[in-house]
């Protein structure tokens, strides 16, 4: 017995100085990196990662960035980027440590990394331990991750406002909790900077060969200021650089005689960023009606299934289709005006059934809207969209 407990404190000992000896390499190596940003927020995140990177790179800054979102890319500081590999698959916070590593050797003057913490203790510990940035984004706040960060928005912006950096600056783009996130702020020592998204022009804009918006465009040229960057050059850094596997497109297609042009916006699956999304693609004319509405559902997003179904009425489709599992979570939301215009596909088809079902409703031309939930059906039905050949895009 003596020798059991003998070996389990020797192992307890190891263990334990292996932690303090990585803990010291990681911070001599965010000491290596001057500037270090951490972008949070409820949405937007890997687009505005990969704008600021961009804008840095446009300015001579040797930057390396990494992303979380659809798809999680560690980016170069030559524009070229590369799938994060992660054992089974699962993500955790503690990949940031070898993100650092992998930064460090480039020797770079900045790094954008996106904050994978949604749990409002790990949000802080993202900023304390493992990255500890000097400028902080938040996107915006939204009704999103409620039963973590919740139950209230100002919830919310107070869970986010644990990634600022005490001392340092954070850039934002929000204004209706900019209250709550002003008095973070104070209590952190840190100068919130917030932009305004009508300072980018539309002109601007339309240098991007994809969908973006004004408020993440203003944020990564905020960014680019504070390190000395001139707009000139931010902006040609950020056309320049590679949109996110899950950013917003539309692309036309022709299939079975029918034109339709299809809006993946899965990426924004809480329900003020989906509406606000859809309502900017049909100001912008990129989509128009007849508007048909695909919802992804997943069962353990019962509560936001319901609140994506809950827009139907707002957005005012033709024709709302329901995939995924539990659908009902979604249909019993949807206002009594379109039950009768609502076709449940559900989540046991075959990947083919999905597009076959969804074409099946459209007379000869429509656009649709995928939104709520990417995972399981959400997924298979962008593949069997990847395999039609295009038409063109929207943007």
């Amino acid at each position: 017995m003596l020798f059991c407990y003998v070996v389990y404190l020797i192992g307890c000992l190891l263990t334990l100085a292996a932690s303090v000896v990585e803990q010291r390499r990681h911070y001599a190596n965010l000491r290596d990196i001057p500037v270090r940003i951490l972008v949070n927020g409820t949405r937007g995140k890997s687009t505005i990662t990969r704008l600021c990177a961009g804008a840095l790179r446009g300015g001579g800054v040797v930057t390396v960035a990494k992303t979380t979102g659809t798809a999680a890319r560690f980016i170069h500081p030559d524009g070229s980027e590369e799938p994060v590999y992660r054992k089974f698959e699962i993500a955790n916070v503690v990949e940031q440590v070898s993100v650092v590593r992998r930064a460090a050797a480039y020797r770079p003057a900045a790094l954008v990394v996106e904050c994978m913490a949604v749990m409002p203790d790990l949000q802080e510990i993202s900023q304390t331990k493992l990255v500890q940035s000097t400028i902080g984004v938040i996107s915006n706040v939204r009704m999103d991750h409620v039963a973590e960060m919740g139950p209230t928005a100002d919830d919310i912006a107070r869970s986010l406002s644990r990634s600022m950096p005490i001392g340092g600056v954070c850039i934002t783009a929000e204004r209706e909790r900019l209250d709550v996130l002003s008095e973070e702020a104070g209590r952190r020592n840190c100068e919130l900077v917030v932009v305004d998204p009508m300072s980018v022009t539309d002109e601007e804009i339309r240098g991007f060969g994809w969908i973006t918006f004004k408020e993440n465009v203003a944020v990564a040229l905020a960014v680019a200021q504070q390190l000395g960057v001139d707009r000139r050059s931010a902006l040609l850094g950020m056309w320049s650089a590679a949109p996110d596997p899950g950013a917003l497109r539309v692309e036309e297609y022709r299939v079975a005689g029918k034109r339709l042009w299809f809006a993946n916006m899965f990426a924004a699956n809480d329900p003020e960023s989906t509406l606000m999304n859809i309502e900017e693609l049909l100001a912008e004319r990129l989509i128009s009606r007849p508007l048909h509405m695909v919802i992804g559902c997943r069962p353990d997003r019962i509560e936001r299934n319901g609140q994506i179904g809950s827009l139907v009425g707002k957005i005012d489709p033709e024709r709302v289709v329901l995939i995924g599992e539990p659908t009902r979570s979604a249909r019993v939301a949807i206002p009594a005006g379109w039950q009768d215009r609502t076709t449940d596909l559900g989540g046991c088809r075959h990947p083919a059934e999905l597009l076959d079902g969804i074409i099946a409703g459209i007379d000869h031309y429509a656009s649709v809207v995928a939104v709520g939930s990417i995972h399981g059906q959400g997924e298979r039905l962008l593949e069997q969209f990847e395999a039609l050949q295009r038409v063109g895009s929207g943007q």
